[in-house]
């Protein structure tokens, strides 16, 4: 059977962080792995404290694993210190582990900071040119390109200047524009459409879509976990990444209201 491993925090609600991603590695047929890289007090509104694991200790889960388990694909999710970046990037390189996707979180749904100060940096660094994928948002994208995105353009210029950080491949998220539709010159309705963005070095590629209205918790846990699980099973990222996407709309429109606050994908 095939195995992915997270590398993330626990969120209680089990929306986002490793619970979602077990959950999602499921649903694709992959056996789940998991070591805890922080944890969090919070639930579909709030973020209320977060505990951080120590670097040496992530080093420990990791090592006691992988000894007796190596995955075929793994995953980053919340990374809360430099240290636990640092521990991270020792770990993949000392057992030479391939198809790692990053998703870079740096702020939760709720608006509350997930990374200290240098968490950023040190991804960049240590982590990124490790990477076969790197899933940012376009708030992400923006925060370490350092390049403002307003539209497509913007995106293939944050995308570019990302692929120079090292990964294999950038996927931007997020992409929420409006598009005039017309038929016969005649202009029907405007549409808020989605775009995933995948570049590659060479070559960029589009995943286009609507939005669906509401607030969902875990899109970019879960996107990003459906992509890894995808590589474990031999899927290439172009495919990994449709799948994740049709998944995904499923997962959202299918979700559950069962807190105060944001949705809960169906996973």
């Amino acid at each position: 059977m095939k195995t992915a491993l997270t590398i993330a925090g626990s969120d209680p609600t089990g929306g986002a962080g490793l619970q979602a991603d077990i959950r999602v590695f499921n649903h694709f047929g992959v056996y789940g792995l998991s070591a805890v890289s922080a944890l969090t007090a919070q639930n579909t509104y709030e973020v209320n404290a977060i505990s951080k694991v120590e670097g040496r200790f992530l080093e420990e889960q990791l090592n006691t694993l992988i000894n007796d388990i190596r995955p075929d694909a793994l995953k980053t999710g919340m990374l809360f210190s430099t240290d636990v970046v640092k521990a991270v990037a020792k770990i993949i390189k000392g057992y030479e582990l391939g198809n790692l996707v990053i998703d870079p979180v740096t702020i939760s749904s709720t608006g509350t900071s997930l990374i200290e100060n240098g968490v950023l940096d040190a991804l960049k660094e240590g982590l990124f040119p490790l990477a076969k994928v790197i899933t940012p948002n376009i708030y992400e994208a923006a925060a370490i390109s350092g390049i403002n995105i307003m539209d497509e353009k913007d995106m293939e210029r944050a995308a570019v200047e990302l692929k120079r950080l090292g990964p294999e491949v950038v996927i931007i998220t997020g992409g929420h524009f409006k598009e005039a539709r017309s038929q016969k010159s005649e202009v029907r309705s405007r549409h808020e459409e989605t775009m995933e963005l995948i570049y590659d070095g060479e070559k960029f590629h589009r995943i286009r879509g609507h939005k669906i209205k509401g607030e969902y918790h875990g899109t970019g846990c879960a996107f990003s976990a459906a992509i890894t699980a995808c590589l474990a099973k031999g899927i290439s990222v172009i495919e990994a990444t449709k799948k994740a996407k049709e998944f995904i709309d499923a997962a959202i429109k299918n979700a559950h209201s069962i807190g105060k606050g944001m949705r809960l994908l169906n996973v």
